[in-house]
């Protein structure tokens, strides 16, 4: 699997190593931007995370903070993933910047702009 989240004394690790796991995972209808993250643990919407996320060839980890603003709870019907979506701070705008980056030239018809 692409997208491994791992957990790590209250910290989340995001490891985002592919374009087409960076595009599942990438939030942009979200202010400032978003990422979900597949996690089993158990959040509440407007928590603050804290998270260090490698993504695709950069060097270094990354770290991320954001708020909670979407859950998939375990239970999902329909097969989905349990975790959260956070919305990354405004701090994070280098951030956002990188994964347009990388997302640049995937298609990006049906990507919406809304913000929540």
């Amino acid at each position: 699997m692409a997208i491994i989240p791992r957990i790590s004394h209250g910290i989340l690790s995001l490891n985002i190593d592919n374009k087409e796991s960076l595009y599942k995972a990438y939030m942009p209808f979200v202010t400032n931007g978003g990422l979900f993250i597949p996690t089993t643990r158990t959040y509440q919407l407007g928590e603050e995370v804290f998270m260090l996320l490698m993504l695709m060839e950069e060097p270094d980890k990354i770290p991320v903070t954001g708020k909670v603003v979407w859950v998939t709870p375990k239970a999902a019907q329909g097969g989905r993933v349990p975790g959260i979506g956070i919305q990354l701070s405004s701090d994070d705008s280098s951030l956002v910047n990188k994964i347009e980056t990388y997302l640049a030239g995937m298609s990006s018809s049906g990507r919406r702009t809304n913000t929540l």
